[in-house]
């Protein structure tokens, strides 16, 4: 192992960067060349048919199966001239991974030869196999029958050879098995509640759109030095490994230049995902070495979370031909930043209202308050379950460090708007609203609600739900998830508290109130009602913790235990009253989350175990000898001169025998542990049995491991250490 690092080591110093043809056209000219979309459409498909297809998409038409059989030959003769010669149901099961099964369009002609075919049943439904994947107990191991249904809002696309058709997973009884499916449902939840939210300001408002900018953080390393590293390769994270002398101490990565190599890397899967529709944006160095970020322009939440999948998909794909490995880890080093994936989230009505962004009016700023308000009460009656939706095993290695959101929900909203809620919950209704004498109506000046600035005060890095100007910024979700996960829950939360407002607000009016002092008397509740998630401090701070408790947020740090908000019965009939997802749907999630996370901990434990006996050990028993060899010769050559000058290499000889003998003692714990919570039948008792036992084992002999890595011969170390794979590019 010593001799393959170093064997990469210089074979990586050796890479130069990879040269990328850039296209002969603009990027605006090539954009979506290799996506299905409605310019596609208008020149593949009929003019009926088009028509059709733009009111399934936009209005939710239902298609029948000779429109479906137009659309698959019009899609079909796209595709090929593209030179794609298979098709593909591309879904999202709960793994946050993409699955797809590739079929060739050939079949029999019956005379001997072969034709091309894909017809409306071949686009519209495929048959897989559910049990195969995660599914909760919803499909038992014998009843394999589950289905893929095509998504037609989220435009299909060709990748290599491949058409790609995004569709929605569901077993044969109907269950979503998937993320699409209920994303969707969320998405259209959020536009029925907030079009009737939207009516008391236009009444011409026919739909809401929720809207979605991820950022995309993630590591590249050479893969030379990945493949030499067994937990890099079987677990995406570094499991042992002393800190550089340098790493982000100098703060001189962030917004750096480019280092070459993943220059090329960027202008190549740029130019792709522009060819895949995926509007890339931003690129540059993040905060640690080595870290990096893309970044596109907002879009519609349910192709925002298509594109983030392919671009996960496209980054490893051309980093490995660059000769990187890129690593969506949310902490794949211990001791630098690790990677996120901020989602930018807003709604936007059909008639161009942006409803997280102030206005210049005070209509238009009623209508911004009515939102951000009945935001933060979802989020504050929902903190629990929006955590639930970004915790996994390997974001819980991210959140709650000083370098990314605390694993507590709290909203940051800035100065103005601070004082501007404060000033509204404590006004009273002749405060807030003038009356013209001579007319005897009502006007509404409301003078509390002053002209509001965009990006009027400065961000707060350590809130995991920021309002950042004109949108809020949910700052927790990991680097490794599935946008659609945190979307799912927000866009449900808020659809919830929607209806809600709506309904009481109905009431006051029902009852003889003005609606605009209505709409002001029910925000006044909302806002003193969801005071307790708003804070602007520090959220890293011990004070702020005790703080939270007192404030009865959701404080809980264990992984499997965040899990279980899923399926409490707030969240259930938040679920169920908006027909996303029943009751044994969200039973089933919690179960398969409790699953991911035995099993990802299961996995590092082993890797651990291997590692630190069959390659650590080893070499540290090998060093061990060299030096007892060495006082042994002094002290035969020298005598008791040279045992005195040896005293040094006595101390190391016993250090090394210390930590061996922790190490190998830890292991064998370690090992009891799993074999303790493998004997537990239940998945939540699992679950917690190897948060409670097995992973803090991990980091303890860590430790151990770390410490030998700073006294062992470099040139017999196996593993490149953190300033090679860290600063190698």
């Amino acid at each position: 192992m010593a001799t393959l690092r170093f064997e990469v080591i210089g074979e990586a110093f050796k890479k130069r960067p990879l040269e990328v043809e850039s296209p002969a056209e603009r990027p605006s000219e090539y954009f979506a060349i290799n996506v299905f979309n409605k310019e596609k459409m208008a020149r593949y498909l009929s003019p009926e048919v088009y028509n059709k297809m733009v009111d399934v998409m936009e209005h939710g038409d239902t298609m029948d199966r000779a429109i479906a059989d137009q659309v698959a030959e019009g899609m079909k003769r796209w595709a090929m001239e593209l030179g794609a010669t298979h098709y593909t149901h591309w879904f999202h099961p709960l793994t946050d991974t993409t699955a797809e099964k590739h079929d060739a369009f050939v079949e029999h002609d019956g005379k001997g030869g072969m034709i091309e075919v894909f017809d409306g049943k071949l686009l519209v439904q495929q048959e897989g196999d559910a049990s195969s994947f995660p599914n909760g107990g919803i499909r038992a191991t014998f009843e394999a029958r589950g289905y893929s249904a095509w998504d037609p809002t989220s435009p299909a696309f060709v990748m290599d050879d491949t058409l790609c058709i995004p569709t929605v997973f569901l077993s044969y009884t109907g269950e979503a098995l998937d993320y699409k499916a209920p994303l969707l449902k969320a998405l259209h939840a959020v536009d029925k509640a907030a079009t009737e939210v939207c009516h008391y300001f236009d009444p011409e408002v026919k739909r809401v759109t929720s809207y979605l900018g991820w950022e995309q953080e993630y590591f590249l390393v050479d893969e030379g030095l990945y493949a030499a590293r067994p937990d890099l390769l079987m677990s995406g994270r570094t499991l042992m490994g002393h800190g550089s002398a340098k790493d982000q101490q100098l703060e001189d990565h962030y917004f750096g230049a480019i280092p070459e190599r993943v220059a090329a890397f960027m202008k190549e899967l740029e130019i792709e995902s522009l060819k895949l529709g995926i509007p890339a944006k931003t690129r540059h160095n993040e905060a640690a070495p080595n870290q990096f970020e893309l970044a596109p322009i907002y879009e519609e939440t349910n192709i925002a979370c298509d594109h983030n999948m392919l671009v996960m998909i496209l980054m490893k794909k051309i980093a490995r031909k660059h000769g990187f490995r890129c690593l969506l880890h949310e902490k794949p080093f211990a001791g630098i930043n690790g990677s996120g994936k901020h989602n930018n989230w807003s709604l936007g009505s059909d008639r161009g209202h942006r409803l997280m962004s102030p206005g210049k009016t005070t209509e238009d700023n009623l209508m911004f308050i009515t939102f951000v308000v009945n935001t933060l009460a979802a989020v504050y009656r929902h903190n629990g379950l929006l955590k639930a939706s970004i915790m996994s095993a390997t974001n819980t290695h991210r959140l709650g460090g000083h370098e990314a959101p605390p694993a507590i929900i709290s909203s940051f909203l800035g100065k103005q708007l601070t004082e501007l809620f404060d000033a509204l919950e404590n006004s009273s209704s002749e405060e807030l609203f003038k009356i013209a004498g001579k007319t005897g109506k009502k006007i509404l000046e409301m003078p509390q609600i002053p002209e509001l600035l965009i990006d009027n005060t400065d961000r707060n890095r350590t809130s995991p739900f920021a309002f950042t100007g004109n949108r809020f910024e949910f700052r927790a979700v990991g680097s490794e998830a599935n946008c659609a996960c945190a979307m799912i829950a927000l866009n449900g939360a808020v659809a919830e508290q929607l209806v809600e407002f709506k309904k009481n607000v109905d009431a006051l009016i029902d009852n003889g109130m003005d609606k605009r002092e209505a709409l002001i008397k029910e925000i006044q509740k909302l806002i003193t009602y969801c005071k307790p998630i708003r804070f602007d401090g520090n959220g890293y701070s011990d004070e702020w913790k005790a703080e939270a408790a007192r404030r009865g947020l959701d404080c809980e740090t264990s992984a499997p235990e965040i899990f279980k908000a899923y399926a409490n019965e707030t969240s259930v009939e938040m679920f169920e009253k908006l027909s996303i997802m029943n009751r044994a749907e969200l039973e089933a999630r919690n179960e398969i989350k409790w699953e991911i996370y035995t099993k990802k901990i299961q996995i590092e434990a082993r890797i651990f175990g291997d590692m630190a006996i069959n390659h650590i050990i080893p070499v540290a028993t090998k060093y061990q000898s060299q030096l007892v060899d060495n006082v042994y010769k002094m002290k035969k050559i020298l005598g008791a001169e040279g045992e005195a000058l040896s005293a040094s290499n006595i101390n190391l000889i016993r250090r090394i025998a210390s930590l061996v003998h922790k190490i190998e003692g830890g292991v064998a714990e370690m090992i009891e542990c799993r074999k303790v919570a493998n004997r537990l039948s239940g998945l939540y008792e699992k679950a917690t049995a190897y948060h409670d036992t097995v992973a803090p084992k991990l980091e303890e002999l860590r430790a151990y491991i770390d410490d030998l890595e700073e006294v062992v011969d470099d040139s017999l170390w196996p593993l490149p250490k953190y300033r090679e794979l860290l600063f190698i590019r």
